[in-house]
């Protein structure tokens, strides 16, 4: 098979064990609702993402030329990065930035997102043929009622049905993205095919900010620190981490991981903002983590 992935050799750095993986994942992609709550205090969502996806893209084409990543030959290619680029880096974080500046708190914007499983699986079983087991069904119904139980935990209150529409257009995306990243990119290099998905990204956001928010923004230590995480933590970290994943397993499985973040995001909110996390949004975590490892047991 002509696969486009050439990992670089490092026998001197350790290899974390697979198994811890999907924890790490986990924990970077929850830290990014925090750190984007604290960035939109500053800046315009456009305006933020601008400055998120144009220092990532600029880190990652550096990276990618230093250490002779290859590039795509073909312009087909260059095209499905380019569409998973809009979809799980644009898209989705336009949806879910513009939903929390209208108003929806950090932990329902990542409860929003933790619907994605259901979807994802859907999609997975329609367009990857994949198949599902009874126990990763049942272990799909038990995130539902987990997510469920932190949603009634933690009470809607001053969102409007346009910051809703937002969150789940970025819901959409990320699926959408998922999908098409597991049936058209999965070989991708991750050096140079992330550099041009979220290249694709910045060249998105750039004029818009520029059209409707002017690139209005107030400098603070709390934006830098915020847009720096989010760079290297959360647009490299996490989604080369989540592409790695993908590509080990399916995508229903990866998408299975969703349903631990809204509790991990509503604790690092509850540590880092100040919300409150009630008793039965802490139950609602632990019944999404059963449900998480019940599915990935599942043998099929």
């Amino acid at each position: 098979m002509n696969t486009l992935i050439r990992p670089v050799a490092s026998p001197a750095a350790p290899a974390l064990p697979p198994a811890s993986l999907p924890l790490l994942f986990v924990l970077l992609w929850s830290s990014g609702y925090p750190a984007g709550k604290l960035g939109l205090a500053h800046a315009g969502p456009l305006t933020l993402l601008s400055l998120r996806f144009g220092l990532a893209a600029v880190l990652l084409l550096i990276v990618a030329l230093a250490t002779g990543a290859p590039w795509p030959r073909r312009w087909q290619t260059w095209a499905h990065l380019a569409v998973v680029g809009a979809l799980i880096q644009g898209l989705h974080f336009v949806g879910v930035y513009e939903a929390i500046h209208l108003g929806l708190p950090a932990g329902i914007a990542a409860l929003m997102v933790g619907l994605m499983p259901l979807a994802a699986a859907l999609g997975a079983h329609l367009w990857l043929a994949e198949r599902m087991s009874r126990g990763q069904a049942w272990g799909l119904l038990g995130g539902v009622l987990g997510v469920g139980l932190v949603v009634v935990s933690r009470p809607m209150h001053g969102a409007t049905q346009a910051a809703y529409a937002a969150a789940l257009l970025g819901l959409l995306g990320l699926v959408a993205g998922t999908l098409y990243q597991k049936r058209f990119c999965a070989d991708m290099d991750l050096r140079s095919g992330a550099s041009v998905q979220i290249g694709v990204a910045a060249l998105m956001m750039l004029p818009l900010a520029g059209v409707i928010e002017h690139f209005e923004l107030q400098w603070d230590i709390e934006l830098v620190g915020s847009v720096l995480w989010m760079v290297l933590v959360n647009a490299i970290g996490a989604f080369s981490l989540m592409f790695v994943l993908i590509r080990r397993g399916q995508a229903s499985g990866v998408a299975r991981l969703f349903f631990m973040i809204p509790g991990v995001s509503a604790l690092m909110g509850f540590a880092l903002l100040g919300e409150y996390l009630a008793p039965l949004g802490l139950a609602g975590f632990v019944v999404a983590a059963l449900a998480v490892a019940l599915s990935a047991g599942a043998r099929r």
